[in-house]
């Protein structure tokens, strides 16, 4: 991607969007009030809709109502408890403690509840920077519930007002990552590729799809004007959606045995060729996610049929002249890629048809996926509070931690008297995550942003001596520190503390360098705090809960194989929506794994053991996911025929390694005992028997016969079953490990 597109792409992205949309939410209360010479009012105000605008996450806009709503009530209620605790040091210590838990324990209702638990203790923090009392506490609370519930309704009149283009964005997100993904994986038909390196990156890449089709599922299945009122944009959209999820399982059927395909074909140029064919489609893709992030519509490019055509031809050629009865097997495999290429771009070159959103485009089937969705419903059991009130969960862990973490930055500041206290509690709320890496992450951001935007802001300050042109940079250092808000907290921190400076300049006109050199203190003092509070304030490693998502790995590949291995055999019905929900969990349970062992891999040393087994484990259950999605996709496509009984003893013995590995996990000192390889004798004489006729054909010079094609359907079918057993075997293996590489015994 050049720096032209990338440009385009942010500009018309969700980011950008959301800072200007954020921005202009906070600062237009300040604004107004100001116009009636009431400039302190405003900035409460505006306060409430920061507080506010923590709690707007994606999601179904009756989600969002509830969660800005409850905000902007929460972040009122406890400014005032707040301002009365304030009264005794003894008493507001308790109340930071107490509220610091609480509001840190809402994580176990999901990240929407997080959100408002963040803003709860960010109104809690900044309400001590300037004690107020009688009457003056209730109006304060009052203008804060004002700004709170003006950004909320600022918020849903804007979405009302473009309902599907936040969906639009969010889409482009997600066909762009589905492109990256797909070149990504082309890389691998280079001569000589980094096997481990592409594979970790696509194991990240994967992390970061999953999440964006999870938002988009709740986007499009629980929004009223898609699911009840069926506009033609909205069930477009929905088509778009489900298109791209069925390319992104395309994509994920094209793995092969790479080190196989490069020693037979590297001398040929075949492999380099669908490369540079995977690069075009690549391409395309990312066109479409242009054109659906901007509301415009796209074209095929000539040049990508072109390739296709012409590598078809090459392909052709070489099993002309290559193919024998010596390498007809390789030959099956590379005629399965070639096939998996056209099949590609045949559903991107629909895609680009559906951005143009024509009337007369037939939309009419995805009724059953939207009835069939099952809308999410969050639970907000009390009971599932208490529950997590042990040791055993990481939320109640991170919880006391945060909780414990503000009592000491209270204490420092109190002890020292420090003016500007509230900053080292901020920098504490704001740093402080459930997991040591995200915590390391933004400690480091912080602090190095920090540093660089003070540079920043005092050399603007030294230069520039315009209020108005002061007050343009701020507004613009705003908007960008929210652009970046969710995507990198170094570039949101660098530009939020130079709109900072500009911010204080204008209340505390004079000598900024006190203020500067206490906020620099102040952070690293909160930083420090944060740092040694992951390290020893009850901390939760990953190898103590990596366990946890090895064992929710193993029963989403046991689900998601006996769901699709059950209509390889005769006589069954085949039931696309059942694979389609255990697809989705595995995948979704994939990208948790490949989460935790990211943050494992940025933990100390001393409590990393076992990283090399866990990171066996999530490469080879990658692997496994590819191999299950090509049966799934041979089933959809109803192009694959072949159907078995003796496939029964290779799903058996399959399931058997998934069900033994999960024990090992549960008890891994007792002995498990493994059932005997399945008889594969008949199966493989009836596979050898069609090679030998298929030799046979070729020395005659027949290239066209029915049993090429019951030897490719058989023989894809049934390497598929074998890869899965293979893996199924390794998974196993790595399970009997994994207790003593962990140091648990």
């Amino acid at each position: 991607m050049n720096y032209h597109k990338k440009y385009i792409n942010f500009i018309n992205g969700r980011y950008a969007t959301e800072g200007v949309r954020i921005t202009a939410g906070i600062l237009l209360p300040s604004l107004v009030m100001h116009y009636f010479d009431m400039l302190s009012l405003g900035i409460v105000m505006s306060v409430g809709a920061l507080c506010v605008s923590v709690a707007d996450a994606p999601g179904a806009v009756k989600h969002r109502l509830a969660g800005m709503l409850s905000c902007s009530v929460l972040v009122a209620g406890i400014s005032v408890l707040t301002y009365y605790s304030a009264a005794n040091t003894i008493l507001l210590g308790a109340f930071l403690l107490i509220s610091g838990f609480i509001f840190s324990m809402l994580t176990v209702y999901g990240a929407r509840s997080s959100s408002v638990g963040i803003a709860v203790i960010i109104i809690m923090v900044l309400s001590l920077q300037e004690p107020l009392q009688g009457r003056d506490i209730w109006i304060t609370a009052g203008y804060t519930l004002a700004g709170g519930i003006w950004y909320m309704l600022y918020s849903l009149l804007l979405y009302r007002l473009r309902p599907y283009r936040f969906i639009q964005q969010v889409m482009g997100d997600y066909i762009t990552g589905v492109g990256n993904f797909l070149r990504l994986r082309g890389s691998l038909y280079l001569p000589e590729p980094d096997y481990e390196k592409i594979n970790e990156q696509l194991l990240q890449l994967q992390v970061q799809i999953e999440a964006e089709q999870k938002t988009l599922g709740d986007l499009l299945f629980n929004t009223r004007a898609i699911v009840k009122e069926s506009t033609h944009t909205g069930r477009v959209l929905v088509k778009i959606y489900l298109e791209v999820a069925e390319l992104y399982e395309s994509v994920m059927t094209s793995y092969q045995h790479y080190p196989v395909l490069h020693a037979q074909f590297d001398n040929t140029g075949i492999l380099q060729e669908y490369h540079t064919v995977i690069e075009a489609l690549g391409k395309e893709i990312e066109e479409v996610g242009m054109a659906v992030r901007s509301g415009i519509s796209s074209e095929t490019a000539n040049e990508t049929t072109r390739l296709i055509k012409e590598t078809r031809q090459h392909f052709d050629k070489l099993r002309l002249s290559m193919m024998n009865e010596t390498n007809v097997e390789d030959f099956v495999g590379l005629g399965r890629i070639m096939k998996n290429l056209e099949d590609l771009t045949a559903k991107i070159k629909l895609l680009h048809v559906y951005t143009g959103y024509e009337k007369s485009l037939n939309t009419n089937n995805i009724g059953v996926a939207i009835e069939s969705h099952t809308e999410t419903t969050p639970d907000i059991r009390p009971s599932l509070f208490f529950d997590n009130l042990n040791f055993r969960s990481n939320t109640f862990r991170h919880a006391l931690r945060v909780a414990l973490a503000m009592l000491l930055g209270y204490i420092i500041a109190v002890m020292f008297k420090i003016d500007r206290g509230y900053w080292i509690l901020l920098t504490i709320v704001v740093i402080l995550k459930p997991a040591y890496a995200l915590t390391k992450q933004r400690n480091r951001d912080r602090l190095i942003g920090t540093l660089a935007g003070v540079v920043i802001g005092m050399s603007i300050l030294y230069f520039i001596h315009s209020n108005t042109v002061l007050l343009i940079l701020m507004i613009c250092f705003m908007a960008a520190g929210y652009m970046f808000m969710r995507i990198n907290y170094f570039l949101s921190v660098l530009f939020m503390t130079p709109e900072l400076i500009i911010f204080f300049h204008f209340l505390y006109p004079g000598d900024m360098g006190e203020v500067m050199q206490d906020r620099i203190i102040d952070t690293a003092i909160g930083s420090v705090i944060a740092f040694f509070a992951s390290l020893f304030l009850v901390p939760a490693w990953e190898r103590h809960s990596i366990k946890a998502y090895m064992t929710e790995m193993l029963q989403a590949n046991e689900r998601y194989y006996r769901a699709i291995a059950a209509q390889f055999i005769p006589g069954t019905g085949t039931d696309i929506l059942t694979i389609k929900m255990a697809r989705r969990n595995a995948l979704i349970v994939l990208a948790n794994l490949s989460d935790a062992f990211t943050r494992m891999l940025s933990e100390p040393k001393r409590h990393r053991q076992g990283i090399k087994n866990v990171h066996k484990f999530v490469s080879i259950n990658h692997t496994l996911i590819s191999h299950l999605a090509t049966l799934s996709y041979y089933l959809k496509t109803h192009k694959i025929l072949f159907r078995s009984a003796q496939l029964i003893p290779w799903i058996e013995t399959t399931s058997h390694y998934f069900k033994t590995a999960e024990s090992l996990l549960a008890t891994p000192q007792e002995t498990k005992v493994l059932p005997p390889l399945p008889d594969l004798s008949a199966l493989e004489e009836m596979i050898n028997s069609l090679v030998e006729k298929r030799k046979t054909e070729l020395v005659n010079g027949q290239l066209e016969t029915p049993t090429k094609k019951e030897l490719v359907e058989t023989k894809s079918v049934t390497d598929q079953f074998s890869y899965i057993l293979s893996d199924a075997s390794v998974i196993y293996k790595l399970c009997v490990d994994h207790d003593a590489d962990m140091n648990l015994k």
